[in-house]
């Protein structure tokens, strides 16, 4: 049933029987005719032209006229009033002028609506209310309405039938009381035209209103502004100040209108202007006016908003303009001040200002505005610091007497520098960037937002804050610190950033950086990354793999360090680039080492990678052990056997010789008869011979997986060379527990020292024989061991010649007399705690006689101011009865 509807529909635009909807409200007129259904159209705003892009204009009467269903009106109402036409279902035309008319409706109306329509300022719904102003009473009181709806890209001018797509759309009105109903069309599209028509049912009857269009943009009707305050310009001018409302898609008029009596509604619109703010002067100050403001479209149609909420105008005893300022730190503010004193006004030369009651702010800080406003400035600004509850510094305004009234205006100084920093991902795909702030420094209620602009190419030299930003999504890590990820990225583009910190006082931004993708890549740590001790060289080899990305030259850092508890690393710089490895020398060569490589970009920029997953090397033989061990020997004599067996012994190689391990001993031996053999000692440290010849040379050689030792030492064993007997004495001196100096002298001798041994054991236990081999040039030792003072210890001391080894001097205590002991070191540790003790003795004494002798005459009275002393010799002995 509705496809005749659309027909009609089409073939009223082709007509120009449409009518638009005004900015305003008009009237519906309902008009019956015998037995025939009634079909209402409009006398009000028609569009009207015997072809399709006719005239259109706006009828004086603003009303809309239903008639027949088989005859249809289209009205284009000019100034003069004389011209509609009566089209029938035919299309035939017939003229009527504006008095037969108006002549025809009163008889035949039976229902009245009065209409308005408009778009909400959220741009978001198309409101229509229709209220009933008259009604026959042959007519109920139910009515169901409908509105049904059409759109077209183009407008009224322009369109055809053609462009009607699809079909129409309906929406129901609610029922908002009595006779009065709401009617919504949502989601709108501002610039389409939509034809609309009324189905109102009443019982039986159906009412159709005529084909009316409208574009929702030329029938906005705004939001009221927002936010009335006064402000003061430079000039010491009141303005009454307020703010656009929201979402206003073309610029807007303002009417301002004015009460003197709040208690009664006489209003006076003082004028229409195109700003947001109107200078008031001083004329208003002191009364109790009352402001509101409303606006509308500039240009084209449109509807008025509401008024603004009232805003009172009562002037207070001293006015701050603003009353609270937000800035930042190191930047310059200033402050007005109006100072009426029991409805007296304080000139501005008389008036002076503190910050905080305990600071008067140099007088060459004023400007004098005019003869009653002053004004104030402050440079160089620092962080407001928390007083209490108190986060602003405030600042009074008072006269020459210095008597300040209770109103201030508030300072709030925050401290804005926050450093953003960035960084590109190893796969060159994403940025990261990432920015803290101090919570303590900003205001309760803050909330930040990173803001950032790209531009084409690279950074400027000084990057600033550009007119269009776009905001970036952070999100808070454990780490107080935001973070937020841009991807896709341009490598050469130039990203510019600052934080928008927004408070109710207002916004503040920090101060912006740039950051160019490809100067901040952190790439990703090289892999693969191995470590060994070469062999024979002996360093530390490091090798690896780069990382894919980037492709530019990269340098490295390589941290090693002994594999330990508590790990102390070395940092090895590896710069000719290109590279994939390199060598470290170390000092130690047997044992672990842990390795980690990271990697930055040659020219600078950038950051490092990440350390490198570890590496550790294996301790394995680097060479042949460096020498022999040092031993000696313990000679055992077989009575029995008439024998002798030779017992040598020696000490574990340390690692720094043996490089780095020892599998075996070779024993080498080559006597006075010039025979020469060889024995292996493969587990232990001590080897026992048979001594038979009278000279008996032995050699021990360390043995690893690479080879011998090539530097070893010799002892020869010699009968003759045992009766030497060159120590002439030897002496042994107790320092302390774990310290004895062994002193010894030499008599006059042929034979060539190569070295000595030192042999000592406590006698009191079975304790083994621990011995030391010294240089031979030196005639005292210090032994490092445990010693128990009160137990006896025997010393030895044994010359080793290239022949053999010579008889031993061998004392079995310790000398207890000091003063016997040359060059006791320890005389030298002792004598001075003797000294001090005496020196702190002897003070003790002198603070001990001064302080009795104090005590002593306190009690003696002073003939002054004792009348019974006065002439008493206190010098003079006397006689206690």
């Amino acid at each position: 049933m509705y496809w005749p509807i659309l027909d009609f529909i089409r073939m009223a635009v082709a007509h120009c029987m449409v009518h638009q909807i005004p900015a305003s409200s008009f009237m519906l007129p309902c008009m019956s005719q015998n037995e025939t259904s009634v079909i209402p159209l409009t006398a009000g705003v028609a569009a009207s032209s015997p072809g399709l892009h006719g005239q259109h204009g706006t009828a004086e009467t603003n009303s809309l006229v239903l008639v027949a269903e088989e005859s249809f009106l289209c009205c284009l109402w000019s100034e003069t009033h004389e011209n509609c036409s009566l089209y029938t279902a035919g299309m035939e035309t017939k003229k009527f002028t504006s008095s037969e008319i108006s002549s025809l409706a009163p008889q035949q109306t039976d229902l009245s609506w009065n209409i308005q329509c408009w778009t909400k300022g959220d741009l978001e719904l198309f409101v229509c209310i229709l209220k009933l102003s008259n009604k026959k009473s042959y007519l109920n009181e139910e009515f169901k309405i409908n509105l049904l709806y059409v759109l077209s890209e183009l407008s009224l001018e322009d369109m055809s039938t053609g462009s009607l797509k699809g079909n129409f759309m309906v929406t129901p009105c609610d029922c908002n009381g009595s006779d009065k109903y709401e009617c919504h069309i949502p989601s709108l599209k501002l610039n389409y035209t939509y034809i609309t028509w009324l189905n109102i049912i009443n019982g039986v009857t159906l009412l159709q209103s005529p084909l009316m269009s409208v574009r929702p943009i030329n029938i906005v009707k705004p939001e009221p502004p927002l936010n009335l305050r006064l402000e003061m310009t430079d000039k010491g001018q009141l303005k009454i100040c307020w703010s656009n409302p929201v979402l206003t898609p073309y610029p807007l008029q303002y009417e301002v209108k004015f009460s003197g009596n709040a208690t009664q509604n006489a209003w006076q619109v003082v004028e229409i202007v195109i700003e947001t703010s109107l200078i008031i002067g001083n004329m208003l100050i002191g009364s109790s006016y009352l402001v509101q403001v409303r606006c509308k479209s500039l240009h084209g149609p449109g509807f008025w908003s509401d008024w603004s909420t009232p805003y009172n105008l009562n002037a207070e005893d001293v006015m701050y303009f603003p009353p609270k300022i937000l800035t930042t730190v190191g930047s310059n503010v200033s402050f007005h001040c109006l100072y009426n004193d029991k409805n007296k006004m304080i000139l501005s030369k008389k008036i002076v200002w503190w910050l905080n009651l305990a600071e008067e702010i140099p007088e060459r800080q004023y400007t004098l505005v005019n003869d009653r406003v002053s004004r104030v400035t402050l440079f160089n600004l620092n962080a407001t610091k928390p007083r209490g509850r108190f986060f602003y510094n405030a600042l009074y305004c008072c006269n020459q007497n210095r008597e300040c009234h209770h109103r201030y205006a508030e300072l709030y100084v925050v401290d804005v520098s926050i450093n953003i920093t960035c960084e590109t991902d190893g796969y060159l795909t994403k940025m990261t960037c990432r920015w803290s702030t101090n919570t303590n420094a900003l205001l309760v209620g803050s909330s930040l937002q990173l803001k950032y602009y790209r531009s084409s190419i690279y950074c400027s030299d000084f990057p600033s804050i550009p007119p269009k930003s776009e905001a970036k999504e952070c999100h808070l890590q454990r780490n107080h610190y935001y973070e937020c990820t841009f991807q896709p990225i341009f490598l050469l583009s130039g990203y510019t950033m600052w934080i928008e910190i927004k408070h109710q006082l207002g916004t503040l931004e920090s101060p912006p950086t740039c950051v160019i993708p490809a100067d901040v890549v952190k790439p990703f740590p090289p892999s693969n990354v191995k470590a060994e001790i070469t062999k024979n060289i002996g360093l530390l080899n490091v090798i690896w793999t780069n990382p894919a990305f980037p492709n530019s030259d990269l340098k490295f850092q390589i941290r090693y360090s002994v594999n330990r508890e508590e790990i102390l690393w070395e940092i090895f710089e590896v710069s000719n680039a290109p590279t994939r490895s390199a060598m470290i020398k170390v000092l130690d060569l047997c044992v672990v080492y842990i390795v980690q490589v990271r990697c930055s970009g040659l020219d600078g920029l950038g950051y490092w990678s990440d350390w490198s997953k570890p590496a550790y090397t294996i301790v394995q033989d680097i060479q042949a052990p460096l020498r022999g061990p040092e031993f000696w020997r313990v000679i055992n004599e077989d009575p029995i056997r008439k024998q002798k067996n030779v017992t040598l012994f020696w000490k574990p190689l340390m690692k720094n010789y043996s490089l780095c391990s020892v599998c075996r001993y070779i024993v080498k031996h080559h006597t006075s008869e010039n025979i020469t053999w060889t024995e292996y000692v493969t587990n232990g440290t001590t080897y026992t011979y048979p001594w038979t010849e009278d000279a008996h040379t032995v050699t021990i050689l360390a043995v690893n997986s690479i080879g011998a030792s090539s530097m070893n030492f010799n002892l020869t064993l010699s009968q003759q060379m045992s009766t030497v007997n060159i120590v002439q004495s030897l002496s042994a001196y107790p320092v302390n527990s774990s310290c004895v100096i062994l002193t010894w002298t030499l008599s006059p001798q042929l034979y060539v020292i190569t070295s000595f041994v030192i042999e000592w054991k406590n006698l009191n236990e079975e304790e083994q024989m621990k011995w030391i081999r010294v240089a031979p040039n030196i005639s005292k030792y210090y032994i490092y061991d445990h010693f128990i003072l009160i137990e006896k210890y025997q010393f030895s001391l044994y010359p080793i010649f290239p022949e053999g080894v010579g008889n031993p001097r061998m004392t079995d205590g310790f000398i207890k007399d000091r003063s016997e002991k040359p060059n006791d070191a320890g005389l030298y540790v002792i004598l001075p705690i003797v000294i001090s003790s005496l020196v702190l003795l002897l003070g003790t004494l002198l603070i001990s006689q001064q302080r009795m002798k104090k005590l002593f005459w306190e009690d003696v009275p002073n003939p002054k101011n004792c009348s019974w002393a006065q002439g008493v010799n206190f010098q003079k002995r006397m006689d206690i009865l």
